[in-house]
């Protein structure tokens, strides 16, 4: 099941998410994710990963696995590489050993201090808050990701992590449109407003955290998920599904796209068969009746202001 972005381009509904997924164990996760049916991919420089992922992918296509035009692959640009697009991206591209991206998003709507290219650190000053660049606008930064199209480096160029807006700033200034805003969204933060803002414009949205980040925020950021509520647990035992299964089949019934992350086999396995049921209106209703407007992915943590504020 994909979904037709505005690029004509097609995006599988489920993907896997590799935030967070250590080097070592990234191949044999990757392959065993092809085996059960991913097909998309959901990458970032800024997960210092990508060589692993490359080094799976390019596995993967020498033993037949899965050839290159089968997948769907997105990585992101990293907020101190606003002023770098191209050079990010061909580094990129190096590290997933791709000739091309079908997905390359803005990471973040923020430019932060340049520390070298791949590099992805969060440049803080010295008063321990993150070093904001001011010379590089939003505007800029997209203009260069058009860009990339141009080059036939990427397929279709998105954005992540923008409110309405600046989605509504981006769809203003650009000559290429997002074809994807990825968000952190689950039942505890559904951002309705966000959600249809984009869907209306033609922008497809992609849920991060669609789980509500479950046991990595919780070490992270302290946030508690979703998936202990009760009235979720109520509708599983109902549909003989696990939570997380509910939950993604929600996201996709509400037309998001869900990245979902796993490290355990099991659990990619229940992650990516959520297309065998279907909620009722009334199950959607309860789920939207648990909006908490709660935000789970915090980066404010590390960087020493919040940028939702």
């Amino acid at each position: 099941m994909a979904i037709t972005l505005n690029s004509g381009f097609k995006m599988p509904v489920v993907g896997l998410g590799v935030w967070r997924m250590e080097g070592k164990d990234i191949k044999d996760l990757l392959i065993n994710a092809l085996k059960i049916g991913y097909r998309h991919f959901d990458c970032a420089a800024d997960y210092q990963n990508e060589a692993e992922v490359g080094e799976a992918l390019a596995e993967a296509f020498q033993t037949g696995l899965v050839k290159r035009e089968d997948l769907f692959i997105t990585t992101k640009l990293w907020n101190s590489d606003h002023g770098h697009v191209l050079e990010a991206c061909k580094d990129s591209l190096e590290k997933l050993r791709l000739d091309y991206l079908d997905l390359y998003l803005v990471h973040f709507p923020i430019a932060t201090r340049h520390t070298g290219v791949g590099t992805t650190s969060s440049a803080l000053g010295e008063d321990g808050v993150l070093d904001i660049d001011t010379t590089i606008s939003l505007e800029t930064t997209w203009h260069a990701m058009e860009n990339l199209v141009s080059l036939g480096l990427v397929r279709s160029i998105g954005i992540s992590n923008y409110d309405i807006f600046l989605t509504r700033d981006c769809l203003a200034y650009s000559k290429v449109k997002p074809v994807v805003n990825q968000i952190e969204t689950h039942p505890y933060f559904q951002r309705e407003s966000l959600v249809k803002f984009c869907q209306k414009h033609g922008i497809c949205v992609t849920a991060h955290t669609p789980l509500g980040g479950a046991a990595a925020n919780t070490e992270w950021f302290g946030t508690v998920s979703c998936l202990e509520d009760p009235a979720l647990k109520g509708l599983a035992e109902k549909y003989k599904k696990t939570v997380a299964q509910v939950v993604l089949r929600w996201a996709i019934q509400r037309n998001t796209v869900v990245i979902p992350k796993s490290s355990k086999l099991e659990r990619l396995q229940e992650n990516f068969n959520v297309l065998d049921f279907e909620l009722t209106k009334e199950d959607m209703d309860l789920v939207k009746s648990l909006d908490r407007n709660y935000r789970t992915n915090q980066p404010a943590k590390f960087w020493g202001i919040d940028l939702y504020a």
